[in-house]
């Protein structure tokens, strides 16, 4: 069993050191439970709509890791796993990235650092502008077992989470910054619709865990719509948040339940044996250096 704690977090704007002691209230209330993995949304610490003001926030992976590590140590808490959004600096490329890191000791221990692939350019996203993309979509160990991060809109395109599940993944972690748009049936946002529909595509097309964690709060006008939520690998919604307010949300996650579902409806290992005559159709618009690398 591993126990889980999604973070729902309102940050300021801009103010990074504010934020970062807010988190070290949040980890205190974590303290006296246990908590195997604490998830927290995309741009967690600094706020998602930052334009050029991205350059001077942005931190490389090590620093930002070694920031909130000290604020877990701080809180007096003992081995945690985290992943958290940020804005990355590496080397003069700047990346919307999302960390998995190990904290408690001395020195954090990075696990894995994804950077979004997807960079929204549309309605009120203008991220390519200050963003690189990332390029590649990779699986590591996590406190549950082989877990992949996509941020945001990685997640609205399908074959994110299906490279995920076909390289290993029963985990699938979304760390998110989606501002409300609409209203839909029961007066519920309709990007929260969209949503919950979505995740609990990807969870029970692939047998996997989905958790989800949204910012919330507004933003020059724009308000998040929290919404954050855990799904089971059978497409059942476990848990969830309001799209307003600060919260903590806990979740159990077995890991029998993804050998269960997967067992029952085994839709990854027909598509894993379906795949090479989808990927081999001479149709299929890939690069001509991309079909010879695979087949060779």
């Amino acid at each position: 069993m591993t126990e889980v704690a999604l973070v729902q977090f309102k940050p300021r704007k801009g103010d990074y050191a504010a934020n970062l002691a807010a988190l070290g209230t949040i980890f205190a209330q974590l303290r006296g439970a246990p908590t195997d993995l604490i998830v927290l949304p995309e741009a967690a610490l600094t706020g998602y709509f930052l334009e050029g003001a991205v350059y001077e926030l942005a931190l490389t992976a090590p620093e930002f890791a070694a920031d909130v590590n000290r604020i877990w140590r701080a809180s007096g808490g003992g081995t945690v796993d985290v992943v958290c959004g940020f804005f990355e600096n590496e080397g003069g490329t700047f990346y919307n990235s999302a960390l998995y890191a190990r904290l408690g000791g001395l020195e954090p221990e990075i696990v894995h650092v994804h950077r979004k692939m997807f960079l929204p350019t549309y309605g009120v996203f203008d991220e390519e502008r200050f963003h690189t993309r990332g390029r590649k979509l990779g699986v590591f160990p996590s406190a549950f077992g082989p877990s992949a991060i996509v941020i945001c809109e990685d997640a609205w395109h399908a074959i994110t989470a299906t490279v995920a599940a076909l390289k290993g993944a029963r985990l699938i972690i979304v760390p998110s910054a989606s501002p409300g748009r609409g209203l839909g049936a029961g007066r519920e946002l309709e990007n929260v619709l969209h949503w919950k529909s979505m995740l609990a595509n990807i969870a029970v097309e692939h047998g996997v865990y989905v958790l989800y964690a949204g910012l919330t709060g507004f933003e020059g006008g724009k308000g998040m719509s929290g919404s954050s939520c855990a799904i089971s690998p059978r497409g059942a919604l476990i848990v969830e948040a309001p799209a307003l307010g600060e919260c903590i949300l806990r979740v159990t996650l077995d890991e029998a339940e993804v050998d269960v579902a997967r067992s029952t409806l085994p839709l990854l290992g027909d598509l894993q044996s379906a795949l090479p005559d989808l990927w081999f159709d001479p149709d299929l618009p890939l690069p001509r250096a991309s079909r010879e690398a695979v087949e060779s």
